[in-house]
């Protein structure tokens, strides 16, 4: 694996689909910055998605270098039905009607086959359709239709989503589809599902009863109903995504750059990583090179400290898959370069916790400053000791030590760590410690001999989230052997 992906401290997560499922593309992919694979379960079939999953642990084992998956769920994807033609195309002042009734839709109605909605319904509710690019407003209801008048007319063609802005929607954000999904992704051994639509921290708690420990739960918040109970979500995820694409549809333009702004700082605080996602470098799909705008915005999010930013049809449907990875990778280095970039990640550390571990954590960051360290490396376990490292946002790599492979994975998607999976058995004693982890650091090009490492871990040694020793070494010059 290449000496300077370390270098690089925010991670790139990047979808898999029709444009980047050839082996030859997914290994350009990886070796161009991706750290994150994600399968979509939204598109293509399952075995598509264990096809890509067996190419991404073929490449693992070939580079002996930890490759995390993301099984992102569909979610509870509310749709309308399909159309005698195909489409129809609504102008504003028409009458439209949704309703239950399965036949096929024509220009004054349309199936929406989702029989608990209507009841959450009023006079004067807004209806969203295809990304909001369409917009009904309901005049009268009943326990399964809705006459609407049409605000903001488009066309409208089959199986269109459904947006209802500031309704919580009495659904779980587990369809039957997903339950399908989220057995299959856990059979095949993915390391992060993704949970879609999320509006209550119950969602998450009923999605991990399933999943236990067996992958991490990231969070998509993108329902305006999540944002009222956002530090309980949080709290209950092991990651969250920014999903701004149906965050937008739901909330003026004007206000998800604050509200991105608000989740990085909560996610930061609590130690969870956060994805940005969603029409990053959008015009990749069909242009070699982004907008001035696109770039800042990807910047926008390494200067909040966003653990990772994330291309979605950029990389699974685009024209240009690899270039955008390449050209991601291009503005999160020279961003991270910007003395603004440290002079932010300085000034904005979350306050410690009143704990041993987050204390020897956060005096590990200033011991590491104050003797110039090649890096931090952390001996974890179940990833907490590391995550820990990760919050603090030093300006060193992170060595995220642990004979875990799975935990292992996970870590890929946390700023500023270098995951080292180690094998074999724990270790047993502070030597053989610093003997590992200068044998790391020097084996992935991180250190050199005579350069020092700041070294935190929890004693006794392999037990869980018990960080509590923190050890200054010197790479000796035989570290390598």
């Amino acid at each position: 694996m290449p000496n300077t992906r370390h270098t690089r401290r925010t991670k790139i997560v990047a979808t898999l689909g029709p444009a980047s499922s050839d082996p030859l593309i997914i290994e350009a992919l990886f070796k161009a910055g991706v750290d994150v694979f994600r399968l979509n379960a939204s598109h293509g079939t399952q075995a598509d998605h264990a096809t890509r999953y067996n190419i991404i642990r073929e490449l693992e084992r070939r580079y002996n270098h930890p490759i995390s998956v993301l099984m992102d769920l569909q979610g509870p994807k509310l749709r309308v039905g399909a159309f005698e033609h195909g489409s129809v195309k609504l102008q504003e002042g028409d009458s439209f009607r949704l309703d239950l009734d399965p036949a096929l839709g024509g220009q004054t109605r349309a199936t929406m086959p989702h029989p608990e909605l209507f009841p959450t319904l009023q006079p004067g509710t807004e209806v969203l359709l295809n990304d909001g690019r369409i917009r009904l407003r309901v005049v009268r209801h009943g326990s399964d239709y809705a006459e609407t008048v049409v605000i903001s007319g488009g066309v409208l063609s089959d199986r269109k989503g459904v947006n209802l802005p500031g309704i919580e929607l009495p659904l779980s954000a587990l369809s039957d589809k997903d339950h399908k999904d989220l057995a299959f992704a856990l059979e095949l051994g993915v390391d992060w599902i993704g949970l879609s639509f999320v509006q209550r921290p119950e969602d998450v708690h009923e999605a991990r009863a399933i999943i236990g420990n067996r992958a991490g739960i990231i969070t998509k918040i993108e329902k305006p109903a999540a944002i009222p109970v956002l530090a309980e979500i949080i709290a209950a995820s092991d990651a969250v995504m920014v999903a701004r694409g149906d965050l937008g549809v739901e909330l003026p333009p004007e206000d998800v750059p604050g509200l991105q702004n608000r989740m990085v700082r909560m996610c930061r605080a609590m130690g969870k990583p956060v994805i940005i996602a969603t029409q990053m470098l959008e015009s990749m799909t069909q242009s070699p090179a982004p907008t001035r705008a696109e770039a800042s915005d990807v910047a926008t999010a390494v200067f909040e400290g966003a653990d990772a930013v994330m291309l979605s049809a950029e990389s699974a449907a685009g024209d240009y898959p690899v270039q955008t990875v390449m050209m991601m990778d291009r503005i999160v280095r020279k961003v991270e370069k910007e003395r603004l970039h440290r002079v932010i990640m300085d000034a904005e550390h979350p306050a410690a916790e009143a704990t041993e571990a987050d204390a020897i954590t956060a005096a590990a960051r200033e011991v590491a400053t104050t003797i110039s360290a090649a890096a931090i490396a952390t001996y974890t376990s179940s990833g907490s000791t590391t995550l820990r490292a990760s919050r603090e946002r030093p300006e060193m790599p992170i060595l995220g030590l642990t004979t875990n492979i799975e935990t292992a994975r996970r870590l890929t998607l946390a700023w500023g760590v270098h995951p080292f999976y180690t094998g074999g058995p724990d270790i047993t004693d502070f030597a053989e410690m610093v003997a590992r982890a200068s044998w790391a650091a020097v084996t992935c090009g991180m250190a050199h001999p005579g350069e020092r490492l700041v070294v935190t871990a929890g004693v006794p040694f392999g037990t869980p989230g018990s960080t509590n020793s923190l050890r200054v070494v010197r790479i000796e010059p035989n570290a390598t052997t």
